[in-house]
């Protein structure tokens, strides 16, 4: 499979590159205060081939993207271009659609569902987008590569938090890492996603069991999933956010970006279980979750590792030129702007794997 073989071939070390780009927050207002993402530094003694040039085509067709910026009026004919987005980054990327709508006319129809949702709909329904942006890059190799797409961008990063608010239950019991002690109580209430339908929720699993090997306490991750019991699981992620706001839950495991933008108290779990840093890849490593496929009956295992969004525009699209304009705008430094504003952190140099790069030049 296309994306497996760019992986295999040393993409995994253009990624851990991509994750040490020092990028600070600029938008959010989490009520806990640790510098963002401060993803520790490491040296990497050698690059394979591909990595290099995957790198260094993307330097050299970034600034091409943002001098071209977006057609007056975008392509021709068109009115608008289908969006098929996860659900956590749907502020942001209503943010940018509608800035790229002032300055191109191009209408552009937001579809927020959680990313493996998105993804079924085209294996199972062949419903096919202009552009798809998923919470997880995995997601393109293992699921729509190559039949429905042949080339991906590495665009933003994130990290897993422990979010509540001013009406949760033992608040003044999470210093000291206690928070793993609170959420294990009988009267606190836990929301997590569908790790079957979010790739929060498998990271969620994922940090549960990184958790176990960091603390070395036997049986953590097992007293982890049962304090977030299924009746608080949610299709999406981005669904919990509200629950916890109206009081119905006290905890929810989320993505920094949705706290933050929410306005949410914000509980930083250690570098080695957040899934936020490179330095703790081969930690990350250690740990898999097994969830559907892309068939009703198939299954697909997703390793750790340190959390990438990732933007495409399928083969099929039916109307490739704009979707492509979309993307230029996307990856140029006004769109990485506007992202960072609204709490996305953007990658400062987006990373292309597979034909991306020769793709998203198209005028």
């Amino acid at each position: 499979m296309l994306g497996e073989e760019v992986v295999d071939s040393g993409m995994s070390q253009v990624i851990l590159q991509a994750m040490k780009q020092p990028i600070p927050w600029i938008g959010g207002t989490g009520a806990s205060v640790r510098r963002a993402l401060p993803l520790r530094r490491q040296s990497f003694s050698r690059w394979r081939s591909i990595g290099l040039a995957l790198i260094a085509v993307s330097v050299m067709m970034l600034p091409a993207c943002e001098k071209a910026g977006v057609a007056a009026s975008g392509s021709a004919g068109a009115t608008s271009i289908r969006l098929f987005n996860a659900a956590s980054i749907a502020r942001p990327l209503r943010v940018l659609a509608d800035s790229f709508t002032a300055r191109s006319g191009v209408k552009v129809l937001q579809e927020n569902q959680a990313s493996l949702e998105l993804a079924r709909k085209l294996t199972e329904f062949n419903d096919i987008p202009d552009v798809i942006a998923l919470a997880d890059y995995q997601v393109f190799p293992k699921l729509l590569a190559p039949k429905y797409v042949d080339g991906w961008w590495l665009f933003a990063r994130n990290r897993l938090v422990l979010a509540y608010t001013e009406q949760s239950h033992h608040q003044d019991l999470l210093v000291n890492d206690g928070w793993r002690n609170v959420v294990t109580m009988k009267d606190v209430e836990v929301g997590r996603s569908d790790p079957n339908t979010d790739p929060s929720g498998y990271r969620t699993l994922m940090a549960f069991q990184l958790a176990e090997l960091h603390y070395g306490e036997a049986g953590l991750a097992k007293r982890l999933l049962a304090s977030a019991a299924e009746r608080n699981v949610r299709p999406r992620e981005a669904d919990q956010v509200g629950m916890l706001q109206a009081g119905a839950l006290d905890y929810i495991w989320t993505y920094e970006n949705l706290a933050r933008g929410a306005g949410l108290k914000i509980i930083m779990l250690p570098s080695e279980i957040d899934l936020g840093s490179a330095a703790d890849s081969t930690q990350y490593s250690k740990v898999s979750v097994r969830v559907a496929g892309k068939q009703r009956g198939d299954s697909v295992t997703f390793q750790g590792e340190p959390i990438l969004y990732a933007i495409a525009v399928p083969s099929a699209a039916p109307d490739s030129t704009a979707a492509h304009q979309f993307l230029s705008f996307l990856l140029s430094a006004d769109g990485q702007r506007i992202l960072r504003a609204a709490s996305l952190d953007a990658l400062e140099q987006p990373i292309p794997i597979g034909t991306a790069v020769g793709r998203v030049s198209k005028p």
